[in-house]
């Protein structure tokens, strides 16, 4: 996976520049050898970090009402949801404390291990879980995973250990959608065109 073939897969020449070394450390460590798996991977990658430029969930919302459509769950009120906006820190700790292995509110946990790294890895649970098997200790240094190399390396563990290699192998692009993105589906159509270009860019 060198330069020109990420540029052809979609991604700007200077995310290509900055990625294609990680990306193919990561995919030899945890066996994304095929063209499928590694368009499948690179795809989902692109999508979820809006072309390896997000490498840290935004938080940053400029409304209550689209605070409250996001986490519905989390507020009750315009009132409440208010109190977040234009506060990323705040309302991470609010919508992520107490969840996949953080603590709760004022821990500060949920700031910490908000959605990182080109797959948006969340929650101190999942990065000891990455870290794990990538042999860092991500959850004592969450900031390595909003890097490029130990960004892709938890995101290639993500792929590998969900059974996303598998599903590439039969090409079925929507249950991998399914793994990362839950129900929702986000996104389901950009990210089957996003494959069938790196596809083409890596065969």
């Amino acid at each position: 996976m060198d330069v020109a073939s990420l540029i052809a897969a979609g991604l700007a020449p200077t995310q290509a520049k900055q990625f294609a070394a990680p990306l193919t450390a990561a995919c030899a460590q945890f066996d994304i050898s095929t063209p499928a798996r590694q368009a499948a991977f690179v795809a989902q990658c692109e999508h979820e970090s809006a072309g390896f430029v997000a490498m840290e969930e935004g938080l940053y919302y400029r409304s209550p009402e689209r605070i409250r459509m996001v986490w519905p769950s989390r507020f009750a009120t315009l009132a409440d949801a208010a109190q977040f906006v234009a506060n990323p820190k705040a309302l991470a700790n609010r919508v992520y404390g107490g969840r996949n292995g953080n603590g709760d509110e004022a821990s500060g946990d949920g700031w910490a291990y908000r959605g990182s790294g080109p797959l948006g890895l969340t929650g101190r649970s999942n990065f000891r879980r990455a870290g794990l098997g990538c042999g860092m200790a991500f959850d004592l240094s969450p900031d390595l995973v909003r890097k490029p190399v130990a960004g892709c390396l938890a995101a290639a563990w993500f792929f590998s250990a969900h059974g996303c290699n598998e599903l590439a192998d039969r090409g079925d692009i929507d249950a991998i959608t399914r793994v990362i993105n839950g129900p929702a589906m986000l996104g389901a159509t950009e990210r089957r065109t996003l494959f069938r270009h790196a596809f083409e860019a890596f065969s």
